[in-house]
């Protein structure tokens, strides 16, 4: 049995730079990871078979990305080892923080590992990138300045803050944002250090706000408390604080039937540093045996 963290990621800003002639767009992004997310155990299973479970609720186990992760390794690999996987779902659906692509990286890693593999992490990024954008991210488990069609990854250090994360009860579909004509696609494009000096901002979040007035109406009151903003294309708020105390303060006070968490920012992945530590138990084990 293994079993390894999904975390959460924020996205500290994010910049619309255009629209590309095959329909995605070029953005600047500056990812975060928090300790705070879903989890993940596996299991060797016979003969290629895969299950995963509790279903998740609307969707086919085929449509699920977890399924999907881990159908792509065997498929690319060769490999006739299944996995029973077990999920415990903390992040919500559509909010923006990518529990779906943090559920995918942490597949591949596990399985991976589970199957004795032996992919690179430059090889499982790629293959991540076919099912999601952000998979990359999460596979390297690095804070980043992202480009391009957030393909294309700049190692960062932001601060690392403790966040109050917010959920106003609804989903935010991402292709309608995208899609949307009223889209700001002219942000300028900027270097990294540019970014950090100016105030940090989402351009989708203007935009989701309009078509989701409950996004508007949360932000409004989180920043009573401290500058906040959404993450990704919503709709998830967040806010950052210096101290965990206030953090929860803040949540304590959340309007009723506002779900949210405080967690720590993370520039090294919570995936990341559990894979670590078990890297360390097995070289100590192996040096008492």
């Amino acid at each position: 049995m293994m079993v390894l963290p999904a975390p959460a990621k924020l996205n500290l800003f994010l910049y619309i730079t255009g629209r590309r002639d095959d329909g995605y767009h070029n953005l600047q992004t500056l990812f975060q990871f928090v300790d705070h997310g879903d989890s993940l155990s596996f299991a060797t299973a016979p003969d290629g078979e895969l299950t995963l479970s509790p279903p998740l609720p609307g969707v086919s186990p085929e449509q699920n990305l977890i399924i999907k992760a881990a159908r792509l390794l065997q498929s690319k690999t060769g490999c006739t080892k299944g996995a029973h996987i077990t999920l415990i779902k903390r992040l919500p659906m559509g909010g923006g923080l990518g529990g779906g692509s943090s559920d995918a990286a942490t597949t591949l890693v596990a399985l991976n590992r589970l199957w004795q593999l032996g992919l690179s992490t430059e090889q499982l990024a790629r293959l991540g990138l076919t099912l999601g954008a952000d998979v990359p991210v999460f596979i390297r488990g690095q804070a980043a300045f992202a480009e391009g069609v957030g393909d294309i990854f700049t190692p960062a250090h932001p601060p690392e803050p403790w966040y109050l994360v917010l959920h106003p009860d609804i989903e935010v579909a991402t292709a309608a944002i995208f899609n949307d004509p009223d889209l700001p696609r002219n942000s300028p494009v900027l270097s990294l250090q540019q970014r950090l000096l100016l105030p940090w901002e989402n351009d989708c979040e203007a935009l989701v706000k309009k078509r989701h007035p409950e996004v508007a109406k949360l932000l409004g009151w989180l920043l009573e408390y401290a500058p906040s903003r959404m993450t990704g294309t919503g709709a998830c708020i967040f806010a950052s604080f210096d101290r965990r105390e206030a953090a929860e303060e803040a949540l304590a006070k959340a309007p009723e039937g506002v779900r949210g968490f405080v967690a720590k920012g993370c520039n090294t992945s919570p995936l990341f540093s559990a894979l670590q530590q078990m890297n360390a138990a097995s070289s100590s084990s192996n040096t008492a045996t």
